[in-house]
């Protein structure tokens, strides 16, 4: 399930362009038609702009898949899946199939007219995702070294892509004409049959599948061609339209009132994002019939749910071929083909499809929203593992999430001397490293009062500030407002900066200034999270580790003679954050203790080389789950030591002992 929940999150990357580039395209397409006039020139431009993206859906799913199934993608994992779209899809090219089987391109396997769909598109962002992730840190002989690294992955991307082209060659037309056969079995079935072509329609929309299923009722494969005679109206009144008009009340009104409920039943901190996403997904259902932006938000990270969606499509289907309802289209079941086909001769009972619209929506939005919050199904606004969620308060009013993290950069701007003293700025797992032009003008007491735990000068204007596991949210406000894209906001606007060291709930420690939660004095007793030597907190060779600024814990140095290790989880409990560069977790145990475990000192400058993460955010580990995987031989050969502290967060006052 973890694994389609984050598929589902890498679609919504080319999902989101699509709502307007539907929109577009229907506009030309009503143009067109409307005028009659084939050659119209703002039909023409408006349908072509928004075809440009819906035409290449699938090679859109191929990078975004590549990009978000990779564990720390960057332009080389978009890239490895666009080199295995390229692949498969060339080689598979009617043409090309004609060369290999050396036959003319007419003799062809229909199939392979269809072959560029989504469900390839998916195969190959996986491809370019599962090769990034094994093969970017390829270290090759000398004579080969420029082929090292993430020069690889393209390459090996291709060698694998062949083996898939190569089982497509021979599974794809068994697939589709098996497909084309049962259509044609299911003609005999009446209302029922319909009903059915309607759940498979849906149902195999995520493997791109259904276009030969409709290619069986819609087109002349079977002797039905429903599109076409509908269209040119030249089928048989009552008859004619029977495979197309129940997808109607479902797309311009079912689907919205799926949005709905999936907008009503997000998260209070994630609506303004679900919103943007699920209304122009919505608009283009509606208004053009375009529903693959909103069916691509939630199939894959509730796929239940869209199964529901699919036997709803079928029982749409049935009703309307008994009743009987007979409507057409040319582009998609929306808006703008209901107006254009309503006075067509084949139309039959068109003012129904609105009524039946109306009870879709009803009985989309109850029932979405009740199977969502009984199963607690993770979609749009709802996922895991986001911080602001994280700290998400009531309805109240109290500053949350962006707010929160801009109030504190604010805070710390100022007490660091202004923008203008800051010559570089980056963050590590807990603390941000600048470089400033006057370390004298500092005010650390500011500093501690807007949420740092403590303040480091190592010398030579570099300045730490040690803020805890959700510092890259304020040195990402920091950024904002140092560059001018967000404005300054107080305390007293944003919510409260101060409490938030180390992600949890509280206020300063007046004596140390330490931000805890309710503090319990306990004994935490923690498995070794990897193999070494036991070491106090103070033999740690860094302050922020050694004083105990970040909290209370101990340290594990691995021997000198271990090339790498796996680093396991100290207790059972809950992922809180796995950082971008692979060098640290922090874990929320089971009774409420907040642990950070850091591999090595400053490998955030590494930037992920040598490690890799085994788990995700919002992960359920026991003791002994695997974390992180870590090159401790690499790690050594950049100069950084890889002694291993683990300290607790949110209790200043905790005994951690090793068991």
């Amino acid at each position: 399930m973890k694994f389609f929940q984050r598929l589902g999150r890498s679609l919504m990357l080319p999902v989101a362009v699509l709502p307007v580039a539907a929109i577009l395209s229907g506009l030309g397409y009503w143009i067109l038609t409307a005028t009659g006039n084939d050659t119209n020139i703002a039909g023409v431009f408006l349908k072509t702009a928004g075809g440009a993206l819906l035409d290449h859906l699938p090679i859109l799913f191929a990078i975004g898949v590549s990009i978000g199934m990779a564990t720390k993608p960057d332009g080389t994992s978009a890239l490895a899946g666009l080199v295995s779209w390229l692949t498969v899809t060339t080689l598979l090219d009617p043409e090309n199939v004609a060369l290999f089987k050396d036959i003319d391109v007419a003799q062809v396997n229909p199939a392979f007219d269809q072959i560029e769909n989504v469900f390839v598109g998916i195969v190959c962002g996986l491809i370019g995702a599962w090769t990034y992730d094994h093969f970017k840190d390829t270290k090759l002989p000398d004579a080969l070294s420029f082929f090292s690294g993430k020069r690889s992955v393209a390459i090996v991307t291709a060698g694998i892509s062949l083996v898939v082209a190569l089982v497509l060659f021979f599974v794809w037309p068994l697939v589709f004409g098996g497909l084309v056969a049962f259509g044609e079995f299911i003609l005999t079935l009446g209302p029922v049959g319909v009903g059915i072509y309607g759940f498979l329609n849906r149902l195999l929309i995520p493997f791109g599948l259904h276009h030969a299923l409709n290619s069986v009722f819609w087109f002349d494969v079977a002797g039905i061609n429903d599109l076409n005679n509908f269209l040119n109206a030249s089928g048989t009144y009552g008859e004619t339209g029977q495979y197309m008009a129940g997808f109607f009340p479902i797309m311009m009104f079912g689907l919205p009132g799926a949005a709905l409920a999936m907008y009503t039943t997000a998260k209070t901190s994630r609506r303004k994002i679900a919103a943007g996403v699920l209304l122009s997904s919505a608009i283009a259902s509606f208004f053009v019939g375009v529903t693959e932006p909103l069916e691509f938000s939630f199939m894959f990270l509730a796929p239940g749910l869209y199964v529901v969606h699919a036997l709803f499509t079928g029982i749409s289907m049935a009703i309307t071929a008994a009743l009987p309802v007979r409507m057409g289209f040319g582009f998609s079941a929306g808006l703008l083909d209901l107006g254009l086909g309503w006075v067509n001769p084949m139309a039959e009972n068109p003012w129904a499809l609105p009524v039946m619209g109306v009870f879709w929506f009803v009985v989309y939005f109850l029932s979405f929203r009740f199977i969502i919050r009984r199963f607690d199904l993770k979609t749009v606004g709802r996922e895991d593992g986001d911080p602001e969620d994280e700290n998400a308060e009531d309805a109240a009013g109290a500053a949350t999430g962006d707010a929160k993290y801009l109030a504190t950069a604010t805070a710390f701007l100022a007490a660091l001397g202004g923008r203008e003293n800051i010559l570089d700025l980056e963050n590590c797992a807990t603390r941000l490293r600048m470089q400033v032009s006057d370390a004298s003008v500092i005010d650390e007491a500011a500093l501690k009062r807007a949420g740092a735990a403590g303040t480091m000068k190592p010398g030579r204007g570099s300045v730490q500030v040690i803020y805890g596991t959700n510092v890259q949210f304020v040195k990402d406000a920091m950024d904002d407002l140092m560059s001018g894209r967000a404005e300054p906001v107080s305390a007293s606007d944003g919510g409260s900066a101060s409490g938030s060291a180390d992600g949890a709930s509280g206020s300063a420690d007046e004596a140390g200034g330490v931000a805890t939660a309710a503090r319990t004095t306990h004994l935490v007793r923690l498995r070794q999270a990897l193999e070494g030597t036991a070491v106090p907190l103070a033999d740690v060779p860094d302050p922020t580790f050694a004083q105990e600024i970040m909290g209370p814990g101990i340290a594990v140095q691995p021997p000198e003679d271990l090339a790498d290790a796996v680093v396991i989880a100290p207790a059972a409990g809950t992922v809180q954050h796995v950082f971008d560069t692979g060098h640290a977790v922090a874990l929320t145990l089971d009774d409420g203790t907040e642990v950070l475990v850091h591999v090595g000192l400053d490998t955030v400058a590494m930037q992920g080389r040598g490690f890799e993460t085994l788990v995700a955010t919002g992960d359920r580990v026991v003791a002994g789950t695997p974390l992180l995987h870590v090159d401790l031989a690499a790690v050594r050969a950049d100069g950084h030591p890889t002694i291993t502290p683990i300290v607790v967060l949110n209790d200043k006052d905790a005994a951690v002992e090793l068991v």
